[in-house]
C-alpha cells in the first residue's frame, strides 16, 4: 500500500505544491456501480439455487464472492461524498439530500416486501419491532433483524450510520496533511483485512458482516482516498493495472472463507481502482466505464439492487423447492429474473427515485408559492 504515499523530495529539489484536481463529474464511477450491483445479483442467483449440477459449480466460481459488491458500494459512498462535499455545506442540508436519495426507493420496496410477506411468503412477515427498525434504518444493529423485509436493505442501515458520521469525518479529513491521509488509508485497509481474522482467531463471535460499526473503515477509506485525489497527492497505478489487481483479488476472496472474510481479498483493489477511475475521468484518459450504456445502468443500479432480491424470491416460489435447474433451463430462468429486475429498477428510478428526490429537495417556500399560483389561476379561470 505504499502506492498512496506522497512522492519523496530529493535534497536539491525546491518544494513544489501539488495542483488540486478540479471537482468534475465522475461517470466511470457510475458505470462501476452497475458492475458491483451485478456481482450481488449473481451471488443471489447462486444462493437461491437457480442452477443445479455443473451449472451450480460454475455460478459458484463466478459469484461466490459477489458480496464484495457491497464493500465496493461502501468505499464508493465515502469517495463520492468526499469528492462532492463543500466546506460551507450545512449539515442539515447534507442529511436531507441523502435522505432524499435513498428513502423513497427504500419505502416502496418495504411496501412490496410487506405485500409478499402477507401473500406468497409468510416467513418474511416481520414483527412490529422489526418493521419499525427497518423503516428507521437501524435494523442491522441487531443481528436477528438484519434481513427483515427486503433483505438487502441492511446495507442502507450501514449507509445511514455513515451519513450521520460524514459531516464530522469531512471536517477532520480536511485538517489532515497528505501524509496523515495516506497513513489513514493504509490503516483502514489493514483494519478491514485484519478484522475478520481477529474475529475468527479469537472466537469473538461478532457478526461483523452486517454490523454498521464494523463497516465504517471501508467508508472512511473511500473518503480519505478521495481527499488525496482532490489534493493531487494520490500515488497509485493506472486504471488498467488497478482493475487487474481488483479482479485477481476478487477470485482470491472466495478462498478466504465466508462473506466476512471476502472483503479482505478485494479491499486493496477497490482502494486503487476508485482513485484511478476518478483521475482518468478528470484528465480525460480512456475508460471503458464511461460508456453511455454502463453509465445509464449505473444510474439504475441502486433501484436494481433494492428490487432484485424480491424478484428472485418471487421467482423461486414458482418452484416446489429450491430450483436447482439444469443449465439449459437455469440460464433462461435467471435471465427472466434479471430482465424483470431491470425493468422494475427502471420503473423505480423514473417513477420513485427521481421524482421523490425532487419532491423532498424542493424548498417548502417554492411548494407553497406554486400552490398559491395554481389556486389563483384556478380562481381566474
Amino acid at each position: 500500500m505504499t502506492a498512496v504515499m506522497t512522492r519523496p523530495r530529493t535534497a536539491d529539489q525546491s518544494p513544489q505544491r501539488e495542483q488540486p484536481l478540479p471537482r468534475t463529474a465522475l461517470p466511470s464511477l457510475t458505470g462501476m456501480r452497475w458492475m458491483a450491483a451485478l456481482l450481488v445479483f449473481g451471488l443471489h442467483v447462486h444462493n437461491f439455487g437457480y442452477f443445479g449440477g455443473e451449472g451450480q459449480g460454475f455460478i459458484s466460481w463466478g459469484f461466490d464472492a459477489g458480496d464484495t459488491g457491497v464493500s465496493f458500494f461502501f468505499v464508493l459512498s465515502g469517495f463520492v461524498l468526499m469528492w462532492s462535499a463543500r466546506p460551507r455545506d450545512k449539515v442539515t442540508s447534507f442529511w436531507r439530500r441523502r435522505f432524499a436519495r435513498i428513502y423513497p426507493v427504500h419505502l416502496v420496496t418495504v411496501v412490496i416486501a410487506l405485500l409478499m410477506a402477507y401473500t406468497m411468503a409468510p416467513k418474511m412477515q416481520p414483527t412490529g419491532a422489526e418493521a419499525a427498525a427497518n423503516l428507521l434504518l437501524v435494523h442491522s444493529w441487531t443481528y436477528a433483524w438484519w434481513q427483515a423485509l427486503d433483505p438487502v436493505s441492511w446495507s442502507l442501515a450501514c449507509e445511514a450510520f455513515f451519513y450521520a458520521l460524514f459531516p464530522a469525518l469531512a471536517w477532520a479529513l480536511r485538517r489532515l496533511s497528505p501524509r496523515g491521509l495516506a497513513v489513514l488509508v493504509v490503516g483502514c485497509v489493514i483494519t478491514v483485512m485484519a478484522l475478520p481474522w481477529v474475529n475468527t482467531h479469537f472466537e469473538l463471535g461478532w457478526h461483523i458482516y452486517s454490523f454498521p460499526l464494523a463497516r465504517v473503515p471501508e467508508f472512511i477509506l473511500g473518503a480519505a482516498s478521495a481527499r488525496l485525489v482532490l489534493l493531487g497527492r494520490w500515488r497509485g497505478p493506472g486504471l488498467d493495472a488497478s482493475l487487474a489487481l481488483t479482479i485477481t483479488g476478487y477470485f482470491l476472496a472466495a478462498r478466504l472463507g465466508g462473506a466476512s472474510e471476502h472483503v479482505a481479498g478485494t479491499i486493496i483493489g477497490f482502494t486503487l481502482l476508485l482513485p484511478a477511475a476518478a483521475i482518468a475521468d478528470v484528465k480525460g484518459e480512456p475508460s471503458m466505464w464511461r460508456r453511455p450504456l454502463l453509465v445509464r445502468l449505473g444510474e439504475l443500479s441502486f433501484a436494481f439492487y433494492m428490487i432484485h432480491l424480491l424478484v428472485l424470491y418471487a421467482g423461486a416460489r414458482l418452484f416446489a423447492s429450491s430450483p436447482h435447474l439444469p443449465a439449459l433451463e437455469a440460464v433462461p430462468a435467471a435471465a427472466v429474473a434479471f430482465t424483470v429486475s431491470l425493468a422494475l429498477a427502471w420503473v423505480l428510478y423514473e417513477g420513485v427515485e427521481r421524482p421523490g428526490r425532487r419532491l423532498l429537495l424542493t424548498p417548502l417556500t417554492s411548494v407553497s408559492a406554486a400552490r398559491k399560483a395554481a389556486t389563483a389561476g384556478a380562481k381566474e379561470a
